[in-house]
């Protein structure tokens, strides 16, 4: 995932917190919020020292890349998320990982709706 596209500054995760929506499962707390000033997401992490050593949380922040690159095409362009993983996500593979975040973002309705009429989520 491009540099550009994460949110870095402590001021942006903030406005995030403030002004952002929140949706949670067991994995994952997700703030979104609608940025009209731009034509990509972009992702913010939050991997707390408390899901395991630099290693463990490194892979766990790569696999919540991966799984954001693999659903680019389907979440809506002009947000920026923040994502914070909770506990179980130290015990989860990347399969795991991708369909919780999928089920959360779903939660949060950002994910774009398809024209046909076969999709019932």
């Amino acid at each position: 995932m491009k540099k550009e596209f994460r949110v870095k500054k402590n001021k942006e995760f903030q406005e995030a917190f403030k002004q952002g929506k929140s949706f949670a499962n067991r994995q994952f707390v997700v703030y979104s919020l609608q940025r009209n000033d731009q034509s990509h997401f972009r992702i913010g992490l939050s991997v707390s020292k408390k899901l395991g050593n630099a290693v463990k949380r490194n892979q766990i922040k790569r696999y919540i890349r991966q799984a954001f690159h693999e659903l680019d095409q389907e979440l809506k362009p002009n947000y920026d998320f923040i994502i914070i993983a909770r506990k179980p996500t130290a015990e989860m593979s990347f399969f795991e990982i991708k369909k919780s975040l999928m089920h959360v973002l779903k939660l949060s309705r950002v994910v774009k709706t398809h024209k046909h009429g076969n999709n019932k989520s």
